[in-house]
């Protein structure tokens, strides 16, 4: 089978967009796009007159829901996703809308029961947000499969049973655990508006602030008293392999690492995963330390942080 390059862009993006929010891993994402290619290349569908993209999304979400299961038997430490740019949330990068239904599908799920029809719960840019992607860890990479599909991209029952091979039963039953298992996030979320953006980006800069003038007090004051901070070095660079619970400790971490790296960095703002985060570069590290990370936060109501998240690995880093 040969497979033109307006038929490859037409289905890159969608393919990306929907494999990092299964992997929360851009380069994962990236490596799962191209194994699927490969396979329509080597591999094709038996009915080459129908859609493609069906297919495609099957092999993907398969190829999706094996790298889940091989990773979590051997990654070492806490995981956090890896960032990518959003540059505004009325455009964000290659994280394309839900593909469109044909008229008759149209007519046929508007008969169907509420629950069944098409309807997304969260939006393309909070699909992409950490506390999205860190919530969707707690499911199994089939409920995780199925809510993505059900619940951000628009399919239906019947469209999502066929996309994973199983039954529309399974999926629903899939799906109500699923959603189950996504209470806390739902109970806390705050969807990554401009409100959220300035709240979050003002809420770094004092963290900044503070932590360059050595201001604990005015730490104590940001941060609350559960503050949780969590490093992601992937095994591949020296990170912490336990969160780091309550703002003494928080706050006792960050003042040594600030020492550490001294004021010859350079810190600079970015819109990663919908919210603004910081970019640090050019840290003099030795060998096995992190030359470069991000750091993100999520605050509470009163824009206190609640939680400091910090990508260290690498080869996490890539699209930044």
């Amino acid at each position: 089978m040969s497979m033109s390059a307006e038929l490859y862009q037409l289905n890159k993006d969608y393919l990306w967009g929907l494999c990092y929010r299964m992997t929360g891993n851009a380069s994962d994402a990236e490596d799962i796009v191209q194994e699927t290619f490969v396979r329509v290349l080597e591999r094709p569908p038996r009915r080459l007159d129908d859609p493609l993209r069906p297919w495609l999304v099957q092999v993907a979400m398969n190829l999706s829901r094996d790298l889940l299961r091989r990773r979590r038997r051997w990654y070492k430490g806490p995981w956090l996703p890896s960032p990518v740019p959003t540059p505004s949330d009325e455009s964000p990068a290659s994280y394309e809308p839900p593909a469109p239904h044909t008229q008759t599908e149209v007519c046929a799920t508007s008969q169907a029961a509420p629950d069944d029809s098409p309807m997304a719960r969260y939006d393309m840019l909070e699909s992409v947000s950490f506390a999205f992607l860190i919530a969707l860890e707690a499911l199994t990479p089939s409920q995780r499969a199925v809510l993505l599909l059900r619940d951000v991209f628009d399919y239906s029952t019947e469209e999502t049973a066929r996309a994973l091979a199983c039954t529309e039963t399974s999926v629903k039953v899939t799906l109500h655990r699923a959603r189950r298992a996504m209470r806390d996030y739902d109970k806390e979320r705050s969807k990554p508006d401009a409100a959220r953006s300035e709240m979050t980006r003002r809420a770094l800069e004092q963290f900044l602030l503070y932590l360059n003038s050595r201001d604990v007090k005015g730490l104590e004051k940001l941060l609350t008293a559960e503050v949780v901070n969590i490093s992601d070095g992937g095994g591949e660079v020296a990170a912490a392999l336990r969160p780091i619970h309550g703002r003494d400790k928080v706050i006792r971490l960050v003042t040594k690492l600030a020492e550490h790296y001294g004021a010859s960095i350079d810190v600079s703002f970015q819109v990663l995963n919908g919210l603004p985060a910081v970019v640090i570069r050019g840290i003099d590290s030795e060998p096995g330390r992190a030359s470069r990370f991000t750091m993100h936060c999520e605050i509470d109501g009163a824009g206190r942080i609640r939680k400091l998240l910090t990508v260290l690995a690498p080869s996490k880093l890539r699209m930044i």
